[in-house]
């Protein structure tokens, strides 16, 4: 009974009125006084049908109404877009900026006391030629050399010595597994 359909309910409605009918007969014919008819429980629950069924007519209406509401406004945004383009490309060609219009730039901050001093083309953010780099290469290089010739170890093998030693090993452990292989 809780279909949607508005033919399905007008159906229900006109067989309900029917039974009603029917059963109202039946009772004038036994000769029932009318306020006792109205406190007939078939008669009660009839009636009661009968106005569920309006109630279900009103809303299904009601949906209709607001479907073809929805439709109407939906036909008239399909149209407006076309007229709306046409004046949409009026309003973008007035608000083109005219060339004579510049951007304001905005003022650069202040320089810290720091950083006006010369520095390295590194420092500064400045690309370093490849040959550059390349000869400063070569100085550590031969900076590192010169320090490991004079007796002392370049830094970098120091902490290797020192990781080796806690694990226990040494050069010399090491030279003399190979001396007996």
């Amino acid at each position: 009974m809780g279909s949607k359909h508005k033919q399905t309910q007008t159906d229900q409605r006109a067989y309900f009125e029917q039974r009603l009918e029917d059963r109202l007969s039946s009772l004038s014919k036994k000769e029932i006084e009318s306020p006792r008819i109205d406190k007939d429980p078939l008669v009660k629950k009839l009636r009661a049908k009968i106005r569920a069924v309006n109630d279900r007519l009103k809303v299904i209406a009601a949906n209709e109404k607001r479907t073809a509401e929805l439709a109407k406004i939906k036909a008239e945004r399909a149209a407006a877009p076309l007229k709306g383009r046409e004046k949409g490309k009026e309003k973008k060609a007035k608000e083109a900026p005219e060339e004579g219009k510049v951007k304001k730039k905005k003022p650069e901050k202040a320089e810290k006391p720091e950083l006006t001093q010369a520095l390295p083309k590194e420092q500064e953010g400045g690309k370093v030629a490849p040959e550059e780099n390349k000869e400063k290469k070569k100085k550590k290089v031969k900076e590192t050399a010169e320090a490991v010739g004079e007796g002392s170890e370049a830094p970098d093998q120091e902490k290797v010595k020192k990781k080796k030693k806690e694990k226990g090993e040494t050069e010399e452990a090491r030279d003399k597994a190979k001396e007996n292989e």
